[in-house]
């Protein structure tokens, strides 16, 4: 028995009523956004879940919030978030299954909490600073010096944007005439190429790092959800190593990015930034003006001090010569009357003593002369009396040989000449 057809309309009746049932109503989903997109007032988008691991979509769902629930939906999104609904985006969203006859199964959601887009958001940036400061390199930049002024700036922007603009007419249009030396490393400063872009212009300054004081990355405002590709890992990574101190000036006041945790300065816009660099070119100016100031002072205080002393001199010069020859003169008659009362004292004793040692010399020296000529006489007569020659003539003799005496027979060999003396005179033998 053949079995009745049925109408596609019947078919997709039966298929909602298995599917709005209470238990796929108002259910509360997680899921990633995109395609979306607004037509008619009304919000169309898909739902996708990925594998965190490969990143391959393992679920899709169309999706629609309808314009009588849209506007309000957007509005108190925006206000917790900052951002528009984007593809990409990490949303939870309460939905319900929905078997429309003619454009098949959806989900229709009607609201939205911007509390779990707002913690994914949180929780990704998050992770990555924590990565960083793992890796020891969260830091770096952030605590690099810089020298005053900085006056070679690399900019990384996008070619003719309005920040750009902004950043350079407020640079160049500066009271102090200031002078920079800027130029643009193009990049592209919103969507999916963001991080690679800024990072290959980062490159590019690196390679001429000597020529620059300092990166400014500026990009002007917009939805905030542009600027998710500033939330980049390895784009935070290269800013943080970075060699010389990076300036972020991206979106408005209240946008955050995970550069400006890193970066050395973080501002709010690029006119900000132009404005803190020219805030700084202006206090290397104030303190050159101070430190001239100080200068002048100086050398007018040391100058006027020197016309005073000078005057003063002036003033006592012609009296200064005869003064110093009387002041001379008065100290050379001091030093002539100590030195005579000095003479007095010292001279006067010694004359008197060597006086008196005359007198005693003169009584003494003959007594000690005579004394001495006895002495004298009685040695003489012990050497003449102990003289060889009064041994001669006593009868004793001196042999010599060889011109020394003889004392002993062995001294003499067998068939010498000898001498020997005698008080009468002289006799020669050879010795048998």
């Amino acid at each position: 028995m053949e079995t009745k057809p049925v109408t596609l309309l019947q078919l997709t009746k039966y298929v909602a009523s298995l599917v709005m049932v209470k238990e796929t109503q108002n259910v509360w989903v997680t899921a990633e956004l995109s395609d979306v997109a607004v037509r008619g007032g009304h919000c169309y988008m898909e739902l996708l879940q990925k594998n965190e691991a490969t990143g391959a979509t393992e679920a899709k769902a169309r999706a629609a919030i309808w314009a009588n629930v849209y506007s309000r939906i957007r509005t108190e999104f925006f206000h917790a978030t900052g951002q528009q609904f984007s593809s990409g985006m990490k949303v939870m969203v309460k939905a319900s299954v929905s078997m429309h006859p003619v454009y098949g199964l959806s989900l229709v959601i009607t609201a939205v909490d911007p509390g779990y887009t707002m913690g994914d958001l949180l929780r990704r940036r998050n992770e990555m600073i924590a990565r960083m400061k793992a890796e020891g390199i969260y830091d770096l930049n952030r605590n690099l010096t810089w020298e005053n002024p900085l006056l070679r700036i690399a900019i990384i922007s996008a070619e003719g944007a309005a920040g750009y603009g902004d950043f350079m007419n407020q640079l160049g249009a500066n009271p102090s005439n200031l002078r920079f030396t800027t130029r643009l490393f193009p990049a592209i400063m919103q969507g999916e190429r963001t991080a690679s872009s800024c990072i290959a212009a980062l490159d590019a300054i690196n390679s001429e790092i000597d020529r620059w004081d300092c990166v400014v990355i500026i990009r002007g405002g917009g939805a905030t959800s542009d600027l998710m590709g500033f939330e980049n890992y390895d784009l935070a990574a290269n800013v943080a190593q970075f060699p010389i101190p990076v300036i972020v000036g991206i979106g408005h006041e209240r946008d955050i990015t995970i550069l400006d945790y890193v970066a050395c300065i973080r501002v709010k816009t690029p006119t900000a930034a132009a404005e803190w660099l020219l805030a700084m070119g202006k206090e290397c100016l104030d303190l050159l003006d101070r430190l001239g100031l100080e200068v002048h002072r100086a050398v007018t205080d040391r100058i006027t001090g020197c016309k005073e002393q000078l005057g003063i001199i002036e003033g006592r010069l012609p009296g200064l010569p005869q003064a110093a020859l009387e002041r001379a003169k008065a100290r050379l008659d001091r030093f002539s009357l100590g030195l005579h009362q000095v003479s007095a004292r010292r001279i006067a004793p010694q004359i008197a003593r060597m006086q008196s040692l005359e007198t005693s010399l003169k009584m003494v020296l003959p007594a000690i002369i005579k004394r001495h000529e006895t002495k004298l006489d009685n040695i003489a007569g012990m050497i003449e009396a102990l003289s060889p020659a009064a041994t001669l003539r006593r009868g004793y003799s001196i042999t010599r040989y060889n011109g020394r005496a003889v004392t002993s027979p062995d001294q003499v060999p067998h068939g010498a000449v000898i001498e020997t003396s005698v008080a009468e005179g002289l006799i020669t033998s050879i010795k048998q």
